[in-house]
């Protein structure tokens, strides 16, 4: 017999100015079905459509920009054609019921000279080269280039960049945008002091490191409103290029979220501790963010269903984002409601191919006829 804490996870709420049919949100999820323009197929439709059921999806990451690309076949945001190639996927979610916000994306220095247009060098806070390896149209792995240091000229176009990826998301029916500012990508860059030796008004002290987030949500929202932006951060992870943390992570992160809930931001998304290995998320403390943010805040990194239910249950968290739960299975939130097995997704088709291992996980009712 469901508590009234299991009830909890599973009822309706409002996130911003977004209604929600449960507090169950899909976490974005790289794939890299898209052709090399950033396009993406129909595939595209059937997976989000299949995993509709979420309270919230939050797309895959996506390119605002050619300069933003750091992976081949991962999708954009930044021209009619890949605008168009979004509608599809937007109604097909919208006719099962559920809602989607687009994840604006911007790589900075993980990203590889082929990757760029006429092979020019990535762009980040500081040059400071990235570790890791990063996937190439030729579908092999290389370090990721030499960045070069973006010149403070050169920022409002990239502000303009999300601000155009905006607009086209907006046209291209989103509920929505998520501006992703984790995994060490080039806002988290521009925060960070470990990957920021800037001298300009966009480094040095913690105002000026975390004013470049600052500015892209401010322009994002202009097109939006804010209470239909939210921002994902990951203030303990290395997980992206080897990336130090900030020196002081707690006192960093926090000036960040105050500001952010200045803002009037629909939700906070935060990745707690590391995505690799041990959790850590005890080295950080989450809750402290969530109240300087002081608005709606979507907890995601190592949860199940008993650490969800009581998560949302304490008021510890609005939503919980699932990630790779939902690969396997497109019926996650009726496979949390019934507490029902969940099938483990095959890590070998998590990136690049067809259908397989993309839109061919049955659920819970398929299984059964079977």
């Amino acid at each position: 017999m469901p508590t009234t804490a299991d009830r909890e996870l599973f009822s309706p709420t409002r996130i911003g100015a977004i209604n929600v049919a449960n507090r169950v949100a899909m976490a974005p999820l790289t794939r890299s079905r898209a052709d090399m323009e950033g396009v993406h197929s129909h595939l595209a439709v059937d997976y989000y459509r299949q995993r509709a059921s979420a309270g919230l999806i939050i797309t895959e990451a996506t390119n605002i920009s050619r300069q933003g690309r750091g992976y081949a076949f991962t999708p954009g945001i930044y021209t009619q054609a890949q605008a168009e190639a979004w509608k599809p996927v937007t109604s097909a979610v919208h006719e099962a019921g559920g809602r989607i916000v687009c994840q604006l994306w911007h790589v900075g220095r993980m990203s590889h000279v082929s990757l760029q247009e006429n092979g020019e060098a990535p762009v980040s806070a500081s040059a400071i080269q990235a570790g890791e390896l990063v996937f190439l149209e030729s579908r092999t792995q290389a370090p990721p280039s030499m960045p070069r240091a973006l010149r403070t000229n050169e920022i409002p176009g990239v502000i303009d960049d999300y601000r155009r990826a905006a607009s086209l998301a907006k046209q291209a029916g989103f509920d929505g945008i998520e501006v992703h500012s984790a995994n060490c990508y080039l806002l988290d860059q521009f925060i960070r002091d470990s990957t920021n030796r800037r001298t300009d008004r966009y480094g040095g002290s913690i105002e000026n490191r975390t004013r470049l987030p600052i500015e892209v949500v401010s322009a994002v929202a202009e097109i939006w409103g804010a209470d239909r932006v939210g921002l994902r951060l990951s203030p303990m992870t290395r997980a992206v290029g080897d990336t130090p943390l900030d020196s002081d992570p707690q006192v960093t992160y926090g000036h960040l979220a105050r500001r952010l809930g200045e803002l009037g931001l629909a939700y906070l998304h935060c990745v707690e501790g590391q995505t690799r290995g041990p959790n850590g998320s005890s080295a950080f403390d989450y809750k402290a963010l969530h109240a300087a943010f002081g608005g709606s805040y979507i907890a995601n990194n190592g949860y199940d269903r008993p650490l969800a239910i009581e998560a949302v249950a304490s008021g510890y968290a609005d939503m919980i984002a699932f990630g790779r739960p939902f690969i396997g299975n497109p019926d996650l939130v009726e496979r949390l409601r019934r507490d029902a097995p969940l099938t483990e997704a095959n890590p070998a088709t998590f990136y690049g191919g067809g259908a397989e291992g993309y839109t061919d996980y049955p659920t819970l009712d398929h299984a059964a006829l079977a």
